[in-house]
């Protein structure tokens, strides 16, 4: 890869990391199914009228749209509103690649070499040393709703995968109008409709900055640049960049936020990094099929970091 090119991955892998903290201050001012509804509404527009007509079948696009877009950008921002650490989610989320690897046996046959199992243990022990360490210092439901989003996340790649769209940037354009209308009606359902209308009519340019950042930055910018790369280059070498993605929300998290890194965080880092790692870079017996693309959601995305928000408007949390 050339030098720009391998900035450019770099500086996605810096958008996505720093997302989670971006996504932290947007729980201080929208119910979590109201922020993560906006996100794709603002995603989807105006972009969807500039991407040219889907280059997949719809059954693809609706499946990853509510899998990806409602599932688990429900279940990441609702963890993270639940406790979850920024840092720590945008590393837990990596274990995508472990669910990853064990729904593309179940569903599609792909079965993980000796190094790839190794990998996935070794993630899986990572995900062990985390939960020892938030259950001692935080809310474990945060740290299991982040888990159920990584889950839904690998459903999503191998979806993706069947789905083999040419196009990233349009395939992530049309999945983002899909989870809009049911996020909208699930935030009425749970959050109520006097949460929601107070966020919306409470919104600044800090809120705005927010939806701005989470939609047209990290989804427009972040997977159409993903996608170039991907197109221009082997995965094999676009891929190891996304291991960046917790090591920029990690410390984005401690810089921004002040969360403290503990000796077991940085445990689980190593554990989690280099299982992942050796899941999605060991040698496959079949062609590479396209590289998941991370998450900004994402996410990514995961001590109780609350004390330290400092929000522009009061929380609009339930109690």
């Amino acid at each position: 890869m050339r030098p720009a090119h391998i900035a450019l991955a770099a500086l996605v892998a810096a958008v996505w990391g720093v997302n989670f903290v971006v996504i932290e201050i947007g729980l201080d001012h929208f119910p979590p199914l109201l922020f993560s509804a906006l996100r794709f509404l603002v995603a989807a527009l105006p972009a969807v009228f500039f991407v040219g007509r889907p280059k997949v079948a719809w059954k693809w696009i609706i499946a990853v749209g509510l899998v990806l877009g409602v599932a688990k950008f429900s279940l990441l921002f609702t963890g993270m509103n639940e406790g979850a650490p920024a840092g720590l989610s945008s590393l837990i989320l990596q274990i995508q690649a472990v669910f990853t690897a064990a729904f593309a046996f179940l569903a599609l046959g792909e079965r993980p070499g000796r190094v790839r199992l190794l990998g996935m243990l070794i993630a899986l022990a990572g995900i062990g040393v985390a939960a020892i360490d938030e259950g001692g210092s935080g809310p474990m439901i945060g740290f299991a709703l982040v888990i159920a989003a990584a889950a839904c996340w690998g459903v999503s790649n191998v979806l993706t995968r069947k789905a083999s769209p040419p196009d990233a940037l349009n395939f992530m354009v049309w999945v983002s109008t899909v989870p809009v209308l049911p996020l909208v009606v699930l935030s009425l359902l749970i959050e109520g409709p006097e949460q929601d209308l107070a966020a919306l009519r409470g919104l600044d340019w800090a809120g705005a900055g927010v939806i701005v950042y989470v939609a047209w930055v990290t989804t427009v910018f972040g997977f159409g640049a993903w996608g170039w790369l991907l197109r221009n280059h082997p995965a094999s070498s676009v891929a190891p960049f996304s291991l960046l993605v917790p090591v920029f929300g990690m410390s984005s998290a401690a810089l921004f936020l002040g969360e403290p890194v503990s000796p077991l965080r940085w445990c689980t880092a190593a554990l989690l990094v280099g299982g992942v790692a050796l899941t999605s870079l060991a040698r496959k017996a079949t062609p590479d099929a396209p590289s998941p693309l991370p998450a900004a959601p994402a996410a990514p995305p995961l001590p109780d970091t609350s004390a330290s928000r400092t929000p522009s408007t009061p929380s609009l949390r339930r109690p």
